[in-house]
């Protein structure tokens, strides 16, 4: 049996729900047909917003949306989404399929999104190929309340008061797509954007996202925050789980896979601790008297297409291993919330590591949607230090310890998350809760299935959250937990 310690008082502070933040591009068929139908279709909407779509991101409770891009992002000129809807301009989306992009999901059309969702909106500007100017007026036209070009032309497209939008991104994976720069040119853009990213009003200041790291660029980092840490509030990280990393042409099939890629993907998921914890050193080390956080702004496994679709569209299904997956970056994320105050899924709907997959009207939720529904007790609660014993399972090279674990308590009672990596065996666990004493009542729920299960349409509820039985102990609770599981445990 597993000893499992959850130890309240000790504690890296305050979990920042935007943790369990989303990514949403125009990218295949994350926004049309995914999240935006338009007001003329026959599925039913709300201003063009999928309704259903809608309700289920808001039981799973997003705290953030990140849009427009990704790559997108520094091809995206504002102005071409605002006004008139057929007076639009029509552009061909360079970065994704070469698909027409008709601009009829713009500015308003996303920040009403977020107003359906109850979500806060994550702009990501356009450095690559913009314009200070361009980016300064979208600041203006999004956030200013008084008299000015950009607040009377926003009043004139239908939206009277500001939204008030907080977190910008200065620009997109500016080492790649965003423009082949290197750190030191970028971090001179990064100052003189930041510069001009204004505030227009004293109790809404914005949170400035400098452009960060690829995986383990650590001189990228280092040369952000030395020249530009001073005027930025979070630098950004990026990190996929690719299975067969060797080569982004063969990344590996969601569906069918081998058992040694299902060890492979998460040995290397769990490098993202290691990660963290390097950009977050070098962060802490440049940051002066400020605090800069690190936003992980993109994550989440990246394969190969499904067969038959849009190689331009990163159309994959999502299956028991993508939950553990989620479930370990979101533990890790919850202990290093001293650091990290956001990450962003890729992405949210029909897209990489989606949550919720459509096709036409039909809709289905993901294992990987039900893991941030169990995990959503973790928003904004009190991160508590937990420890479990574990062993190492796997094939090969990848070897990975069979348990991983978070916790965190919040008025409603302790949280603790737990996966079994093992896909053939049980973990019995001792779980013992110092400082937070023994509880009233213990519930259980799991998400399992074999390493390969997951939903499709016609099959909708293979991969579901069920009850697990949880047993009080005299400091503590113990329970089963099935081969790849990903279990909660609430403790009132």
């Amino acid at each position: 049996m597993a000893k499992a310690i959850i130890n309240a008082n000790r504690s890296q502070g305050a979990i920042h729900p935007n943790i369990y933040g989303h990514f949403s591009e125009h990218l295949g068929r994350c926004i049309y047909n995914g999240i935006y139908v338009g007001e003329n279709s026959d599925i039913p909407h709300k201003n063009g917003m999928r309704t259903d779509v809608v309700q289920a991101l808001k039981a799973m409770g997003i705290p953030l949306l990140r849009w427009p891009g990704g790559c997108f992002a520094d091809t995206y000129h504002w102005r071409d989404g605002i006004g008139p809807k057929e007076s639009r301009k029509k552009i061909v989306n360079t970065n994704w399929g070469g698909v027409t992009e008709d601009n009829s999901f713009g500015t308003h059309e996303f920040l009403e999104l977020c107003r359906q969702l109850d979500c806060q909106p994550y702009i990501s500007g356009n450095v690559g190929s913009g314009t200070v100017q361009e980016f300064s007026d979208w600041v203006e036209y999004c956030n200013m309340g008084g008299q000015s070009p950009m607040a009377e032309e926003r009043r004139g497209n239908g939206q009277d008061t500001p939204w008030n939008v907080k977190y910008w991104g200065i620009g997109n994976e500016a080492w790649g797509c965003g423009g082949n720069m290197r750190p030191e040119f970028y971090a001179d853009l990064c100052r003189q954007y930041a510069t001009y990213l204004r505030n227009y009003d004293k109790d809404h200041k914005i949170f400035k996202i400098a452009s960060g790291a690829s995986v383990e660029d650590y001189r990228w980092t280092k040369v952000i925050m030395e020249q530009a840490g001073h005027l930025i509030d979070g630098v950004s990280l990026h990190y996929y789980t690719i299975p067969r990393s060797e080569s982004w042409q063969d990344k590996g099939p969601a569906t069918g896979f081998p058992r040694h890629e299902y060890f492979s993907t998460l040995w290397k998921t769990l490098r993202m601790e290691d990660l963290i914890e390097n950009h977050s050193r070098i962060v802490r080390q440049y940051q002066g008297d400020r605090q800069v956080g690190l936003c992980v702004d993109e994550w989440g496994t990246w394969f190969d297409v499904e067969p038959g679709t849009n190689p331009g569209f990163l159309y994959q299904q999502n299956t028991m291993r993508d939950a553990l997956v989620a479930a370990i970056n979101l533990n890790i994320f919850n202990n290093h919330c001293d650091t990290v105050v956001m990450a962003n899924i890729a992405q949210v709907v029909n897209v990489l590591q989606a949550v919720i997959l459509t096709e036409g009207p039909k809709m289905l939720l993901t294992p990987t949607y039900h893991v941030f529904q169990m995990y959503k007790g973790h928003q904004g609660a009190k991160h508590v230090e937990s420890y479990v014993e574990t062993f190492l399972t796997g094939e090969g090279e990848y070897q990975v310890p069979n348990l991983h674990i978070s916790a965190s308590e919040s008025k409603e009672g302790a949280l603790i998350t737990v996966a079994n990596l093992d896909d053939r065996n049980s973990a019995e666990l001792d779980c013992v809760l110092s400082g937070l004493g023994q509880g009233n009542a213990v519930e259980g729920r799991v998400l399992t299935g074999g390493c390969s299960a997951y939903n499709d349409f016609g099959s909708e509820g293979i991969v579901k959250p069920t009850a697990l039985a949880a047993e009080l102990t005299g400091n503590g609770f113990q329970a089963t937990l099935p081969p790849c599981s990903v279990a909660a445990f609430t403790i009132k």
